[in-house]
C-alpha cells in the first residue's frame, strides 16, 4: 500500500526557537520522520506544505490543500494539522473530496517536547488505512478514529472526544 502524508504544520512539528524564545512551526518534517523511520510496511509519500499553526489557516490555505489531495495519484491521504482548525479543514475536504480514504491527525503536545501523543495519533490514522475502510474524511486522534463529523476537539478538556 502507497500513502501519501500531507504535512501542513501544527502543533505536531513544533520546535523551540531559542532566539525568539517560542515554540515555532518548522518548514522541515523532522519530528515526522522519526516515525517514519520505523514504518517498514508502507510506501510513504510526504508532501511538505504550509508549515502553519492551524489558527493562521485562511480559506486559502484550505483551497490548496484539497487541491493537493485532488492532485494526489494515491487514494490514501494522512494528513497532519493544528487540532485547533483541524475540523474546519475536514469539513472543507469532505465537501470538495470523493473517493478518496482521507485521515487528519495532529498532536496537541510538540513531538519534539514528547513524541507519545504525535507518534500515537500518526500510527493510528497509519493503521486504520490499511484496513478495509471506505471513502471519506476521518479524524485519528487520542486512540480513536471516526469520520471527521463524530469526533471533535473539546476545548475545556484539552481532548478529542465521540460527538455525542
Amino acid at each position: 500500500m502507497k500513502i501519501t502524508v500531507i504535512n501542513t504544520g501544527g502543533t505536531f512539528n513544533k520546535v523551540y526557537n531559542p532566539i525568539c524564545g517560542e515554540l515555532i512551526v518548522p518548514t522541515h518534517h523532522l519530528a515526522l520522520q522519526k516515525i517514519l523511520n520505523v514504518s517498514y510496511n508502507t510506501e510513504i509519500e510526504v508532501i511538505n506544505t504550509l508549515s502553519k499553526d492551524s489558527l493562521e489557516f485562511t480559506q486559502q490555505d484550505r483551497e490548496m490543500l484539497v487541491n493537493i489531495i485532488k492532485e494526489s495519484e494515491e487514494e490514501n491521504i494522512i494528513v497532519i494539522h493544528g487540532t485547533d482548525t483541524m475540523y474546519e479543514s475536514a469539513s472543507f475536504t469532505a465537501q470538495n473530496i470523493v473517493n478518496k480514504k482521507i485521515i487528519f491527525t495532529g498532536a496537541m503536545i510538540p513531538m519534539s517536547i514528547d513524541e507519545v501523543e504525535a507518534t500515537m495519533n500518526f500510527s493510528l490514522a497509519l493503521g486504520f488505512l490499511n484496513a478495509p475502510i471506505s471513502s471519506g474524511v476521518y479524524i485519528a486522534m487520542h486512540g480513536a478514529v471516526d469520520r471527521f463529523e463524530c469526533l471533535v476537539k473539546n476545548k475545556q478538556e484539552g481532548k478529542f472526544l465521540r460527538k455525542n
